[in-house]
């Protein structure tokens, strides 16, 4: 009998090891690219035309990956929408969206839909590594039974792992080199494929026992982020009422060397994983019988600082006599996090709703999304408005949303009739408002 194991691991040592990575987004392309930067020949599978023709190009669609990135790779880094292509690589890792439904249950629709894809094409003697982020027992419930339909033994001749993506886009202290990584395994002798193979990107490798820890371990890591905004996003409300700056509060904090980490307020949360993650967790825990309350608590509070937000402006409005409802407003930044493009489930989205279902007059600016594309939250067909004192000065109210580095504050605090601030970027002074 053949030692598929010994022969994965012979090829991963010679670097002759095929590497395909499905879903070339903010997690999938940097991984691509890392791969084949040390020599691996990687296939980039996605379902978006748009992406695969511009890998073709070696032009990047986002914003923290240079084009060179992509010419120094072009040897080794094709994209292509074949997914038949699948059969020809040793190792398959998936790095699709894992969203949830209107009912804010699990939405494994990309996981299956790729499963589904790649099915036919899957072989002895290939890896199956899974990165999205998804509830304790995905792995094992549902990508093991289709792959041992197909006659595959996994351990043996087929091998099957979850190692959660962890990525900060623009964040110039960690890449994915230098981000320590988590792995488990369905069966040791997948562990042991899994650490070879990402050990050759990956400077630190964390080994779990299984993989449903691994995937806890993602949403533990995640939901900590959102419990932490949420008690922050709570406290700035209870400190605006008393007239305290919750930033001030919040960095003299900070100087405790120990047993405390800061975290700050905003809008609310964004992106694809902390806003979504939590639920994930709650939606599996009822099956236990356990009710998240905590999780849950956290998760209404992050949910409702957009309309806390709106409230706010409307009430500094009001002081100076203005009404909502015809209020010219311009939103600086619509990205979920600054200096990024990613728009993802940003709260800036559901304030420019709020807004203009209030009858405001809306406009926003941000250097990084000079378009603002089709959102969940709906067409708006809006486009980056120039900062300049003109346009500054022609608004009822600025409202910082998103704290871009390009921003810059002291020219906008100068000619703005009134900032709304929900970021503690500005002097508290009579035109600035904390929300």
């Amino acid at each position: 009998m053949k030692n598929y194991e010994e022969a994965f691991l012979n090829k991963i040592d010679q670097r002759k090891a095929v590497v395909a990575v499905v879903g070339l987004g903010y997690v999938g392309l940097p991984l691509a690219l890392s791969f084949a930067e040390v020599g691996f020949q990687v296939l980039g599978l996605d379902v978006d035309e748009t992406k695969v023709k511009k890998i073709g190009r070696r032009e990047s669609y986002i914003g923290h990956i240079s084009d060179e990135r992509l010419k120094n790779t072009s040897n080794l880094f094709s994209a292509s929408t074949d997914f038949n292509l699948a059969s020809q690589a040793d190792a398959i890792i998936i790095c699709v969206p894992t969203p949830l439904t209107k009912e804010r249950e699990p939405d494994l629709t990309y996981v299956l839909g790729t499963l589904k894809a790649l099915l036919d094409y899957l072989r002895p003697g290939q890896l199956l590594s899974l990165e999205s982020t998804t509830y304790p027992g995905t792995t094992e419930e549902v990508l093991r039974p289709p792959i041992e339909s197909k006659g595959l033994v996994i351990g043996q001749d087929f091998f099957l792992v979850y190692s959660p993506e962890r990525e900060d886009p623009a964040n110039p202290d960690f890449k994915t080199q230098t981000i320590p990584k988590v792995l488990g395994g369905s069966t040791e002798s997948s562990t042991r494929v899994g650490l070879a193979l990402y050990g050759q990107v990956v400077e630190r490798m964390v080994q779990v026992s299984s993989t449903g820890a691994a995937e806890l371990t993602k949403l533990l890591e995640n939901i900590y982020r959102a419990v932490n905004i949420g008690l922050v996003n709570e406290l700035k409300v209870i400190a605006t009422r008393m007239g305290l700056d919750i930033h001030e509060i919040i960095n003299a904090a900070a100087t405790k060397p120990f047993g405390y980490t800061p975290f700050y307020p905003g809008p609310g949360i964004g992106g694809h994983c902390i806003p979504i993650d939590p639920f994930y967790l709650t939606w599996k825990a009822r099956g236990y019988g356990v009710h998240t309350r905590f999780i849950e608590l956290a998760g209404e509070i992050n949910a409702g600082m957009p309309q806390y937000v709106v409230d706010k402006i409307a009430a500094a409005l009001n002081d100076l006599a203005k009404p909502l409802k015809g209020a010219k407003i311009l939103l600086l930044g619509m990205a979920y996090k600054k200096n990024v493009e990613d728009m993802r489930e940003s709260p800036s989205l559901e304030v420019l709703k709020l807004l203009t279902q209030a009858g405001s007059l809306v406009e926003y600016s941000d250097p990084h999304v000079p378009l603002m594309p089709r959102t969940r939250k709906g067409d708006f067909g809006l486009k980056s408005v120039e900062l300049t004192p003109e346009n500054l000065g022609s608004y009822d109210a600025v409202v910082l949303l998103t704290d871009h580095r390009a921003f810059d504050k002291p020219f906008i605090h100068k000619h703005a009739k009134l900032v709304i601030d929900t970021r503690g970027a500005f002097p508290i002074s009579p035109t600035v408002v904390k929300a």
